[in-house]
């Protein structure tokens, strides 16, 4: 059995306030190197400002910050190996699309042949071989993120931090690009850590997510494990469309909401204690009212392309979202069905800590009642 190998990042309990807002609260967090990770949360969420102290731009007020097993606290901006492509790209108006590129390795004093090559190597790997004596005002925003990327990467950093640089493209632009992002990080093999609060967006790019709320990562894990099994309300609600059911888990594996009792494939909690259920509006199929596991009065229907996305309420006012490919009838009463497996047992109310801690003291009761 090998030993694991020390993160490349590493934060231990930190914690940052501006005044008298808590920021971040005791953060810990691991990144291996190479792999594409996402910090995913909505505006004021604390993703930021965990990017900004990896690159040295803040300072946290408690806790450590490790790079490669040693703590870079206190460690000048200039000699992390990060480097960050911003927002609004950043780049200088009066040089030319080679010397943006260029910009840092002349910096470092690198030989102009070395330069050279540096630079048309990360053109090529962003699509823009042809354009090095462009001006930046002759670019798009798509080209001239593309040139943003290129100028971090050009310094050979270990870890490329990525601010939200998609956020100013189309819809179309915007999905090609994180495509080619995904590429160039598996084609460099090194570690980007990406911001974003666009869901589908997290979903798609990442090797591993941090959902962050209030300074707080509410959960992390693929992006399978978080749409799949989200931890709590917050997490369920924010990523993807979701049915969320007060209930309660009778037993190991048997839940109840909606007046009935149902199979589900979740374990681990104490009889009859409170649960939230999750339903995602895909895992729902319409059927008769005599064979529906639920039944729902349909109130709104409307087209998506795909499929058809349609609002329902059943007999006790829970509110349904459905996505099926086949349309129902305003007003009709309809059965739901869905599997076992399609049932989300959360944590009711709680954080992920807070969860694996009580089920953890749950252990701990069993084992002092045997003895």
């Amino acid at each position: 059995m090998t030993a694991k190998e020390t993160p490349i990042i590493e934060f231990k309990g930190v914690d940052l306030s501006f005044g008298d807002t808590h920021v971040l609260d005791h953060i810990d967090l691991e990144i291996d190197a190479g792999k594409f990770y996402t910090l995913l949360g909505p505006s004021g969420s604390g993703k930021s400002t965990i990017l900004k102290l990896i690159s040295g731009q803040l300072t946290a007020d408690s806790g450590d910050i490790l790079f490669e097993g040693q703590r870079i606290n206190n460690m000048p901006a200039e000699k992390r190996r990060v480097n960050t492509v911003f927002q609004n790209y950043a780049l200088f108006p009066n040089m030319n699309v080679f010397d943006n590129v260029a910009f840092g390795p002349k910096l470092k004093g690198w030989p102009k042949a070395k330069i050279k090559a540096q630079v048309e190597h990360m053109l090529d790997l962003v699509k823009l071989g042809a354009y090095a004596n462009r001006e930046i005002s002759e670019l798009s925003g798509g080209q001239q993120q593309r040139v943003a990327i290129a100028r971090a990467l050009a310094n050979d950093p270990e870890v490329l931090l990525l601010d939200e640089p998609l956020s100013a493209l189309d819809y179309k632009l915007r999905k090609a690009m994180q495509h080619e992002l995904r590429q160039i990080q598996k084609e460099l093999g090194i570690t980007f850590i990406f911001i974003t609060h666009d869901q589908e967006e997290a979903l798609a790019m990442s090797d591993w997510i941090f959902v962050m709320n209030d300074g707080v990562i509410q959960q992390n894990g693929t992006p399978e494990d978080i749409y799949d099994e989200p931890i709590n309300h917050f997490v369920a609600d924010f990523i993807g469309e979701s049915n969320i059911i007060k209930g309660i888990m009778k037993s190991d594996y048997v839940v109840h909401f909606d007046g009935k009792d149902f199979e589900n494939v979740d374990a681990g909690m104490r009889p009859n204690e409170r649960v939230e259920v999750v339903l995602r509006p895909e895992d729902l199929d319409l059927t008769t009212v005599e064979q529906g596991k639920l039944v729902v009065t349909i109130e709104d229907q409307s087209f998506r392309g795909d499929f058809y996305e349609i609002a329902a309420i059943d007999d006790d006012g829970n509110h349904w979202q459905i996505q099926v490919t086949n349309p129902g009838k305003i007003g009709e009463r309809v059965g739901l069905t869905f599997d076992p497996e399609d049932i989300h047992i959360m944590r009711y109310d709680e954080s992920e800590d807070d969860f694996d801690a009580r089920l953890d003291s749950y252990d701990d009761e069993g084992d002092h009642n045997a003895d």
